[in-house]
């Protein structure tokens, strides 16, 4: 007897309120929400840390009184007396009801030892997939349809997923009345517990099967090949992944199938390079034309284009054209085309060429020190010295 009344002590006598940390003024609402996180986190099942079982039985019987406003209200007046085992504590959830499962299907839609409401019989969603696709770098610009081949779980094509053979019907399982669950009471200190557990004559499905389809074993579910469709909008980027909805493993029991995600690799171009929506081309031109100037063609990617090299044009410059680059995804605009000058500087000279080049230099002497032109000038004299 003093054992039970050192528990019972233990669970009552503390104030609800603070029990549920809510205050004195808070309404049917804040109950609720209180004892619904507190009832998740201090579950039997999902907490087995010491003394969670008293913590859960504490909120428990907090709840069965702040949420009755009679009781409430008695408790408000006189106390844990008005509400104990000889004031009306028999709370109607508990010992008429069944104890903490019931509270639980209540809030939760499920039972001790069933938290998530999750039965086996019930329909789940499949599993998502992925799969990777390799485009051009122009399919990518420019957008394209491609195929891709993926091994997947489908609805068995014989059975439709029933997992009975065609013309053959299921029984529904005595044992749980088509539940997929089994209740077992069990009576505590105070209250009357129930535990829901899957049902072992079914394996929780609800149902029996006498004949197993043959093509999937019963499984409901086989391995297929498929090949889809992925249509690919054009300025699509490298590692970007798209959704085919549905289009992933079947689901159980009717549920919906998963979704597919495709995962884009963009090859490298040989003469462009991406950088967002703008792509960088490098132009190697000749020193005459850096220093005098020229109008040449610049491959784009739609067509060769000219463009005009101003006299004096330094190695490292830029030149945009606009409107040349990658499509934005969302939106008619497109980014732009940069071209870098690569001045090229020559390893071998003739007689004939070297003379010109030197005498060029010479000519110069050194009104361009301070100028970007002292580079290129200083490194072929470096280069190829003066004439012999």
């Amino acid at each position: 007897m003093e054992a039970v009344s050192d528990l019972y002590m233990t669970t009552s006598k503390r104030d609800y309120y603070e029990v549920l940390g809510i205050s004195r003024n808070a309404s049917e609402e804040d109950i609720k929400k209180a004892f619904r996180k507190l009832a998740l986190e201090y579950h039997p099942d999902r907490n087995r840390s010491e003394g969670a079982e008293s913590r859960f039985k504490e909120v428990n019987e907090a709840y069965q009184v702040l949420s009755d406003s009679s009781k409430r209200a008695k408790y408000d007046r006189f106390g844990h007396d008005a509400v104990g085992p000889n004031g009306g504590r028999g709370f109607d959830g508990f010992d008429s009801a069944g104890g903490f499962g019931d509270i639980f299907d209540t809030f939760f839609g499920s039972g001790f030892g069933d938290v998530t409401g999750t039965r086996r019989n019930a329909p789940r969603r499949g599993n998502d997939m992925q799969a990777h696709l390799s485009i051009t770098f122009e399919e990518a610009v420019f957008g394209v349809e491609k195929d891709v081949e993926i091994a997947r779980i489908d609805v068995c094509s014989r059975c439709r997923g029933t997992r009975s053979e065609p013309d053959t019907v299921t029984t529904v399982c005595d044992n749980c009345n088509g539940s997929g669950q089994v209740r077992r009471s069990h009576q505590g200190f105070f209250d009357r517990f129930v535990q829901i557990t899957p049902c072992s004559v079914c394996s929780g499905e609800g149902k029996i099967i006498t004949s197993p389809c043959a093509q999937c074993n019963g499984a409901g579910r086989e391995r297929r090949q498929r090949r889809l469709v992925v249509t690919i909008p054009a300025g699509i980027d490298d590692n970007t992944q798209i959704r085919l909805n549905q289009e992933g493993e079947a689901g159980f029991n009717g549920g919906r199938p998963g979704d597919l995600y495709v995962v884009l690799s963009v090859q490298p171009h040989e003469l462009f390079e991406r950088h967002g929506a703008d792509i960088h081309y490098h132009l190697p031109i000749t020193i005459p034309q850096a220093a005098l100037g020229a109008s040449l063609k610049v491959p784009t990617l739609s067509d060769d284009e000219k463009v005009v090299i101003e006299p004096g044009t330094q190695p490292g410059d830029k030149i945009r054209m606009r409107n040349k680059g990658i499509p934005h995804l969302r939106g008619s605009q497109r980014g732009d085309q940069i071209v870098t000058i690569d001045v090229e500087i020559p390893t071998s000279l003739n007689d004939e060429q070297r003379k010109l080049m030197t005498a060029l230099a010479e000519s110069m002497g050194d009104t361009n020190a301070n100028s970007r032109d002292k580079g290129i000038f200083n490194k072929l004299k470096e280069v190829f010295g003066a004439p012999e």
